[in-house]
């Protein structure tokens, strides 16, 4: 029988073997055409929101597009060779086209429809609006595979990870731009103009918070969901979520789409990186979960909701916003929003949220994976990677000074009216924030000059490396900090942790540190230009939160002008890929390295 069943196969893939390479050319073909037409769609119901008889028509249309996909499985199945491992390789692709066909012919062959019996069940009373939108998640679920798919081949483009890491947040800011000026995504009669559309998908992809539109009141549920899910990809990077899902729909990924996480998460090698990468989703979707539920249980009694949904999904979005350290917020004054200013358990529950998502992946994976506590919990002698201590006493110490700061700076000014645990909590809070997130619980305008210059310091440093926050960070202010201690020591070696650290990672930090002093300084110089009449201290704040994804503002962002909000959008923009990662982008290779000029004595100080 097994015979028979092998010559068999072996006489119909002769049979195919002639007609295969036109077949495969007309269904790659029309598969692009059908994934295009299929986007085309998509955007269409969303952002425009159609009607009537043309709604109708697009419906038939996607009926047709779905069928195609179908089609196309089963036939590339059946011309390949290796059917076996096509499916093995392709399982959520056929299972799928299976769902999809089942439904068919047991609705037009024994009038029995699985979608019909769902919808009894969920006591769903419009069937034909279930139908209709189980068949537009079918197809979103489609194009998301093919997208996948696509997506993991950009390790075989011939460009450099930094290239492809500043590429993807591009594509996804012009995406955003796109999505936000469609009509469905505001009240605006005239839609979103395409300067403040670049702005907000900028600050949401690039994770920051600035806003030139009340993100509360503008946008409609579908614009505030945009704004969402660019957070969220902006948060992770494009290139961890196709690696991620990759993971699922294919084989693998290979060496040089790892060396890409690799980049994207500053790993100390591609081992770690794949590693890691297993467990960033797993971490992040715990964290903004637990926050998520923290937050719903801690608003205030005045804080009020059409409902408990509207809680719910105000609950998630914070969250979300949160542990991205994005800022944006569902109120037109922040959390400074009368009754959320004062609902003090929740300002701690986001707070943490920030600092979680501001220290790091790599750092959050060596303190809380179950892997290392087993090993810490058998193995008590084990300590931190270097990374780790580095990122999390450093955070606290900043933590610290900044609470410090913000208290004594503030008590006679915005923390007036408060008691002592009151002033205590919105100090911690802020000095946290300040270094990722732009949510505010005091009028950042009101402060005093001191203490804005205090939140600069601590904005300019930011996050940890490997993490969702901008700015230097921590990594690079604690490197620059050695390296002064030990040149004043008269040490030649920087040594952390009886570790010495290379040369090559000292001149990387003093790159970064460089760049942004230098980028920050032109930038403001060109903003005294174009907004001569506000004051230098509002701008420099302005720019420093752009440039460290902060978010926070003294209330200038929408009173600036066109050139103004181009400035600060290309600070958001290199703020967050990273000065060094973008500057790689343009830098050529060094052939080798292999020699050695004289030494020069040079007069410094």
């Amino acid at each position: 029988m097994r015979k028979l069943t092998s010559k068999i196969k072996s006489q119909l893939n002769l049979l195919l073997y002639n007609s295969k390479p036109k077949v495969e050319r007309v269904i790659v073909s029309l598969r692009g055409v059908v994934a295009i037409l299929a986007f085309s769609i998509l955007i269409y119901l969303f952002g425009f929101e159609p009607k009537g008889d043309r709604l109708d028509q697009l419906y038939i249309l996607i009926r047709f597009l779905i069928g195609f996909s179908v089609i196309n499985v089963f036939i590339r199945w059946f011309y390949s060779f290796q059917r076996k491992n096509f499916y093995l390789n392709h399982k959520f692709e056929i299972w799928l086209a299976i769902i999809i066909l089942t439904e068919v012919i047991l609705s037009f062959g024994f009038d029995i429809s699985i979608l019909k019996g769902i919808a009894n069940q969920l006591n769903i009373a419009d069937y034909r609006f279930f139908f209709t939108n189980s068949i537009l998640i079918t197809l979103v679920v489609i194009l998301l595979y093919e997208f996948v798919k696509a997506s993991t081949l950009l390790s075989a483009l011939k460009l450099t990870p930094p290239t492809i890491f500043v590429l993807s947040f591009l594509i996804i800011i012009l995406i955003g731009t796109g999505l936000l000026m469609m009509p469905a995504m505001t009240y605006s009669e005239e839609g979103m103009p395409w300067l403040s559309a670049l702005f907000t998908a900028t600050s949401a992809t690039c994770v920051t918070g600035l806003i030139v539109v009340d993100t509360a009141t503008y946008f409609t549920f579908k614009g505030q969901i945009v704004i969402l899910l660019l957070i969220q990809i902006g948060g992770l990077g494009i290139v961890s979520f196709a690696t991620f899902f990759a993971k699922f729909v294919s084989k693998g990924v290979g060496l040089r789409h790892q060396s890409m996480i690799q980049n994207f998460l500053s790993s100390e090698s591609l081992f770690d990186a794949r590693n890691l990468l297993k467990q960033i989703i797993n971490i992040t979707i715990l964290i903004e979960a637990l926050c998520a539920i923290g937050i719903y249980l801690t608003w205030s009694p005045e804080v009020s909701f059409t409902s408990w949904k509207q809680k719910v999904y105000f609950s998630v979005f914070h969250s979300i916003s949160g542990f991205c350290n994005a800022g944006f917020s569902l109120f037109s004054n922040g959390l400074y929003e009368t009754g959320v200013n004062t609902s003090y358990m929740l300002h701690l529950v986001v707070v943490f949220g920030v600092i979680a998502g501001g220290l790091g992946f790599h750092v959050m994976q060596d303190l809380f994976s179950p892997q290392k506590l087993r090993e810490r919990l058998h193995k008590p002698w084990l300590d931190w990677q270097i990374n780790t201590k580095i990122a999390v006493y450093t955070s606290a110490a900043l933590l610290l000074i900044g609470t410090l700061g913000i208290w004594f700076l503030e008590k006679d000014n915005t923390l007036v009216n408060l008691n002592f645990l009151e002033s205590g909590i919105t100090a911690f809070f802020q000095s946290g924030i300040t270094r990722s997130a732009g949510f505010n619980t005091v009028d950042i305008g009101a402060m005093a000059i001191p203490t804005l210059i205090l939140m600069m310091f601590l904005m300019f440093i930011g996050a940890s490396s490997g993490s969702v926050g901008g700015g230097i960070k921590t990594s690079t202010f604690y490197l620059m900090l050695a390296s002064t201690l030990a040149a004043i020591r008269g040490k030649s070696r920087v040594e952390i942790g009886n570790r010495e650290i290379p040369t090559e990672i000292l001149f990387k930090a003093l790159s970064v540190f460089v760049f942004a002093a230098f980028l920050n300084t032109l930038a403001v110089f060109m903003l005294t230009i174009t907004e001569p009449d506000i004051p230098l201290i509002e701008l420099m704040f302005e720019q420093i939160s752009a440039f460290a994804t902060v978010g926070l503002s003294t209330g200038i962002t929408a009173e600036l002008s066109e050139i103004s909000q181009v400035i600060i959008i290309v600070s958001m923009f290199l703020g967050r890929v990273g000065t060094l990662t973008f500057a790689l982008v343009f830098s050529s290779r060094v052939i080798s390295n292999k020699y050695q000029y004289p030494k020069a004595h040079l007069m410094v100080g």
